[in-house]
């Protein structure tokens, strides 16, 4: 029963030395044997944010467990559209699912939970205006505002033209207007004369 108990403290010790999250591969790869994570499971140590994410139990309630669960089961993704919206407090939507944007060439992850969409970018669309967000403790990749802006243009006919406009209209009221970087990435996402005259009545 001690030694039992000893290893559950040894893995308990290496969810902390990681931040209090890992996938299950990750605690396998660190020294933790299945058997162990099952146990430290059903006596409540750790708990499942999501299917192969697991965090201790001790720890502070996450205030953005979802960001957090796809960002670690999906490592390569970017939180973009509506998501990075709400994320700055730039749009009045309630988010129902997490906008996440991959390279175009990748494959598309199969996510049950929480309920995930994707998007697929290519070349500077998908790597620039990557910015690292602490969440919680934890990295989250995100666009910028500017880039998100640009990004809901190019994606308006999805996400409606309501919530671009409203969008740009809380920006300019709550952020500090960048508008080179504004212009930057309407190039990048090749919306710039979509765009421009939105800006002008924003300048």
């Amino acid at each position: 029963m001690k030694r039992t108990t000893n290893i559950q403290e040894k893995a308990k010790s290496i969810f902390l030395r990681n931040g209090g999250i890992l996938r299950a591969k990750e605690a396998i790869d660190a020294g933790i044997h299945p058997r162990t994570l099952y146990q430290l499971l059903d006596i409540g140590a750790i708990v499942r944010l999501c299917r192969g994410i697991y965090r201790l139990a001790s720890l502070e309630q996450l205030g953005n467990p979802d960001f957090i669960s796809v960002s670690k089961r999906v490592p390569d993704s970017v939180i973009c559209l509506i998501s990075a919206l709400a994320f700055y407090d730039i749009t009045t939507q309630i988010p129902h699912e997490i906008h996440i944007a991959i390279e175009r060439e990748s494959r598309s992850p199969r996510i049950k939970y929480p309920p995930v969409r994707i998007f697929k970018f290519k070349g500077k669309a998908f790597t620039e205006g990557v910015q690292n967000n602490r969440i919680d403790g934890y990295s989250v990749h995100i666009y910028s505002p500017e880039k998100t802006l640009a990004d809901c243009f190019k994606y308006r006919n999805k996400i409606g033209m309501d919530t671009v406009i409203e969008a740009l209209k809380l920006y300019s009221e709550r952020k500090k207007v960048k508008v080179n970087e504004l212009i930057y990435y309407s190039k990048i996402c090749r919306v710039e004369k979509v765009m421009r005259p939105y800006l002008e009545s924003i300048i």
